[in-house]
């Protein structure tokens, strides 16, 4: 224990990192700011550097400070969930990508509240790489292969893709039953590597003598589906996202193959916090909702 440095001057260390703030991290501890002033440069001095540089709009980490400061927080995660277990299940902050959020998981939440009445659910739907160590996010869901450093990940479902447009473009160019009759007409977000991951699925090969041609990207499935619907081009689209949109006739998928590059979407959190009764209580509705939903 000689080794450890005073909890006091951890836990205002802990606050000032998250909010980047002396002045906020007083305020949150009931403390002077001359009193924060102090714990931080006690801290210091018993690391033997600086952990904030003082800027003229703020402060930053150090590169001492960001290595201390994730640490920290898992620490103080562990220890307000084992000491106010309760405390800490009445809410549940969610960080996850736009696409997920308004096409499939903002359709579930009311079910998962329903199931749990004594959480408050927040969700915030963003493209946004959350920061666990200064956001006030509880989980996140990522789209990737679940390489993120300092963070448990549990795998939802691989992402799989194929085209779809709406009928009016299909009606323009005529029925479409080859899928090198993608070709010729235009795509949407041309350069998202999807469409030659798809296409060499199929058997397509494109000629490199063919001319570049402008592409419109959107940058989320979502946005890039729309504009497939109001007949402005083919989207590479996730079918399990628009089984809504497929169903009413809005969006067709004209080949039944689908492609993956093997990325995946995963909820993903602090491993220091994987023992909250609200953070068991999503994973577990999620990998139910997964299981039900046929893909």
């Amino acid at each position: 224990m000689e080794n450890l440095p005073p909890l006091t001057a951890l836990r205002v260390f802990d606050s000032v990192a998250r909010q980047m703030s002396f002045t906020a991290a007083a305020r949150e501890l009931g403390m002077t700011q001359a009193g924060v002033s102090y714990q931080i440069r006690l801290l210091e001095e018993r690391l033997g550097g600086p952990l904030f540089l003082r800027k003229p709009k703020g402060v930053e980490l150090t590169a001492l400070g960001a290595r201390l400061a994730g640490p920290t927080r898992e620490a103080f995660d562990l220890l307000r969930a084992t000491y106010a277990p309760q405390a800490e299940a009445d809410s549940l902050s969610i960080s996850t990508l736009q696409t997920l959020a308004g096409n499939w998981l903002s359709q579930r939440l009311g079910h998962f509240q329903s199931e749990n009445p004594h959480l408050s659910v927040r969700m915030e739907a963003s493209d946004h790489l959350v920061d666990f160590a200064r956001e006030d996010i509880d989980v996140a869901i990522r789209f990737g292969a679940g390489d993120w450093p300092g963070l448990a990940a549990q795998k939802l479902f691989t992402v799989d893709f194929t085209p779809m447009l709406s009928p009016a473009l299909i009606a323009r160019h005529g029925p479409l039953t080859a899928p090198e009759q993608i070709v010729p007409l235009p795509w949407i977000a041309r350069d998202d590597p999807s469409w030659g991951i798809w296409l060499a699925a199929a058997g397509v090969r494109l000629s490199c003598d063919d001319p570049p041609r402008p592409s419109l990207t959107l940058g989320t499935q979502i946005h890039e589906a729309r504009l497939a619907m109001a007949g402005n081009g083919v989207a590479m689209l996730t079918p399990r996202f628009f089984r809504f949109e497929l169903a009413a006739g809005a969006l067709v998928q004209p080949f039944a193959l689908t492609a993956t590059d093997g990325k995946a979407y995963w909820l993903v959190h602090p491993p220091a916090r994987r023992n909250r009764p609200a953070i068991r209580a999503f994973r577990r509705f999620l990998l139910a909702e997964v299981a039900g939903d046929g893909a």
